[in-house]
């Protein structure tokens, strides 16, 4: 049998994998499965960077507007979906390309879930009511002691993900960094990792004239749609937050907009730092689209 190639095309925010991947899956003839968490639900297009109808008829996409704000999902949903998907896919096809930015879904696909304890019910209401009482910076301090290497790159700002992982480090007394991915498991298909880079200053001034683009196409009429929402953790994400400070009134517009440019910084470089333990992935730059090519050509 011929074996079948998943090519993972991955980087920080606004670096250039959206244009990139479409030129790579029509010379591959490949079909392209998002890995951008921020794109799966339909009400949300400007503020995650979704590709526009042009794009998305440029090259078959998969993953992206596929649920509602209001539906629960999970990475490990995720995981399953995409391997159905795929199992079906490769029935036929021998490449597929997986794109984006979240590491911990492109991690999902590639490795398998992490073999985590369950949740301790005591111990999760306990520190629920510590983040009720004492806020989610009490919640990181002791995260950080703990373990300082995944506080480096969890998103500080979802208490979700914060409280988890500082749950499993209580309960299992040991980091959660270290018991995550401890077991990975064998895909019935072959993965290369192309990861895209940009220099730092290249890269910022690509994220602020984003956020600028942004705000020109409608973001802030798309986060007054959902701003009832905004309980949501799906809605826990930048671009939509500020601005959800900005319409209740707690800043200014310009404050809430250098706000979005900071933090959208904050996020590309935990995602870097992500990206980097992964000695698996080859680096570019988004403008090296024929090496890239050539390179993959070479790998399958």
């Amino acid at each position: 049998m011929q074996k079948k190639y998943l090519i993972v095309i991955l980087g920080p925010t606004a670096v250039g994998k959206t244009h990139l991947s479409i030129e790579i899956a029509n010379a591959l003839g490949a079909d392209i499965l998002s890995c951008d968490s921020r794109q799966f639900y339909k009400e949300l297009k400007i503020g995650v960077a979704a590709p526009t109808e042009e794009e998305l008829a440029a090259a078959p996409h998969h993953f992206i507007g596929h649920l509602s704000i209001h539906d629960y999902y999970s990475v490990s949903r995720y995981e399953e979906d995409v391997l159905a998907f795929l199992d079906d896919y490769f029935k036929t096809r021998q490449m597929a390309l997986l794109v984006g930015g979240s590491g911990m879904y492109i991690d999902v696909v590639c490795n398998g879930i992490d073999d985590l304890p369950d949740p301790d019910n005591d111990l999760r209401e306990h520190l629920k009511k510590r983040l009720e009482n004492e806020g989610l910076e009490s919640i990181r301090a002791e995260l950080k002691e703990r373990d300082p290497e995944f506080y480096h790159i969890v998103d500080l700002n979802n208490p979700k993900r914060v409280l988890r992982a500082l749950e499993v480090c209580l309960q299992t007394g040991k980091k959660y960094s270290e018991l995550r991915s401890q077991k990975k498991v064998q895909r019935p298909f072959e993965i290369v990792k192309i990861g895209l880079q940009l220099p730092r200053e290249i890269l910022v001034e690509r994220i602020h004239q984003r956020v600028d683009a942004m705000l020109e196409e409608g973001l802030l009429e798309e986060v007054r749609s959902v701003f009832r929402y905004r309980h949501l953790n799906a809605l826990n994400t930048v671009g939509y937050k500020e601005l959800f400070q900005y319409l209740e009134g707690n800043w200014s517009f310009d404050f809430a907009v250098e706000k979005i440019k900071t933090n959208t910084r904050r996020f590309a470089k935990r995602q870097m730092t992500w990206f980097r333990k992964d000695d698996q992935i080859h680096w570019f730059e988004p403008g090296q689209k024929e090496e890239i090519i050539r390179f993959i050509s070479d790998h399958v």
